[in-house]
């Protein structure tokens, strides 16, 4: 009997798929987020800050176009445990480019590096899933790997950022206080790769495709197939302007909450912006998906579109007020943050649950992807300018623009169709 020819237990598992998507997630959250307080820490304006970081969704974007090369050179398995090598090594060289000269082109550079190696592990781990696992041990470890792919943003955009915030003190600056913390990530990712190279199983199926079968050929086929879908016009400006007024937002609360009062932030150090939006957001905005998920498996997404449309676009007026008022209390701020962060992730439960719904049916997988991608160009396009009108409106000004720019995404729902009753789940019992 050839043992690797059967799929690992559920239990055996638990040795590396948490720790598998705790590798995917850290690196999206270092390039799209944890980039914006290096630069701000490190004298950035906004506007390049927001331009240069909106960039970076690129590799996220283009994703569904070169995984065909996954599947057809090498294992799934290998390019796991060579990208998290290569993750590991851009880390290093980031820690050692912060604090050069001209560290703005030489770690933008590197967080490019991060972005495409972070996409492409992406496309390995989750095809790497599938093989490894039967169908009903894929379904029993969903939750695990999305809970710990959560873990993976609290640990980047809360921990290593308060590490930064932390180390600023004793090694004197910010650049070398973020050198120290990069360098961490960078050891971390190295043990992960060895430690992944030794008991990541090696699935008979996980193999690279027959040159003969034509993969890439097969693939725009079913790319084409997406944009025939009934009503693609409506779905493509649903994926696109759903998160417009977020997309601008995100670029701009970090810098909001470093800068000093007198340019108009609320003046919180590093290691206070760690904890609070880093830490305590992140927790608010788990907690939000984790309240919409239940939603739309009671009540179906139908019903509940326009409450997730709203609960995620009102609470941005919470940032009118913050720029406004330029509260001091930090329960206060953290407060406000929390209840935006959760309106955030209750509302955009909908969008995922959306991007399911156009994807079911036939070549399922491939066009999610597609989804993905236009869910990643909705969120680089509007982040690009959003630093440039920040410095000509400021802060009160720039979060009344995000306010109104709620409002293409309130026609692009009403234009959208939604099957009845998708998503919600039969009622168990008597």
């Amino acid at each position: 009997m050839e043992v690797p020819s059967q799929p690992p237990s559920a239990a055996s598992a638990w040795r590396w798929v948490p720790t598998l998507y705790f590798c995917e997630g850290v690196p999206y959250v270092v390039v799209m987020t944890v980039s914006v307080v290096v630069y701000k820490n490190l004298g950035v304006s906004n506007a390049a800050i927001a331009f240069a970081t909106s960039w970076l969704y690129l590799p996220w974007v283009l994703k569904p176009l070169w995984s065909p090369v996954v599947d057809l050179v090498r294992t799934k398995r290998a390019w796991i445990v060579s990208l998290q090598l290569l993750l590991g090594a851009a880390l290093g060289l980031l820690a050692l480019g912060v604090p050069a000269p001209h560290f703005f082109r030489l770690t933008l550079a590197l967080f490019w590096l991060l972005a495409f190696s972070s996409a492409t592990h992406d496309i390995a781990a989750d095809g790497f899933y599938l093989f490894a696992l039967g169908p009903r041990d894929q379904a029993a470890l969903v939750g695990v790997r999305s809970t710990f792919y959560r873990v993976a943003m609290i640990a980047g955009q809360g921990g290593l950022v308060y590490l930064a915030g932390v180390l600023q003190a004793p090694l004197g600056s910010p650049a070398r206080a973020w050198s120290a913390a990069f360098g961490v990530a960078a050891a971390g990712f190295l043990l992960a790769g060895l430690y992944h190279a030794f008991v990541l199983p090696r699935p008979a199926a996980d193999r690279p495709a027959a040159p003969g079968s034509r993969p890439l050929a097969g693939f725009l086929a079913v790319f084409a197939s997406f944009f025939r879908k009934p009503g693609i016009g409506a779905v493509l400006a649903f994926l696109l302007l759903y998160r417009l007024a977020e997309a601008q937002l995100l670029k701009l609360v970090t810098p909001f909450l470093l800068d000093g009062r007198a340019r108009g932030g609320l003046g919180l150090n590093t290691e206070q912006v760690g904890l609070i939006y880093g830490t305590l957001g992140i927790i608010a905005l788990l907690a939000g998906g984790l309240v919409g998920g239940y939603a739309v498996a009671r009540f179906g997404l139908k019903r509940m579109l326009w409450f997730m449309l709203l609960s995620m676009q009102l609470p941005l007026a919470v940032f009118v007020a913050l720029a406004d008022l330029q509260p001091t209390s930090l329960p206060l701020i953290g407060g406000a943050l929390m209840v935006e962060q959760f309106g955030y992730g209750f509302g955009f439960t909908a969008y995922m649950v959306y991007m399911m719904m156009v994807a079911d049916g036939e070549h399922r997988t491939a066009h999610y992807a597609i989804c993905t991608g236009f869910m990643a160009l909705g969120m680089m396009l509007p982040g690009l300018p959003a630093g440039w009108i920040q410095e000509q409106l400021g802060y009160p000004g720039f979060f009344i623009w995000v306010c109104l720019a709620t409002l293409p995404s309130f026609v692009a729902t009403a234009l959208i169709r939604v099957a009845p009753d998708y998503g919600r789940q039969p009622a168990t019992g008597a």
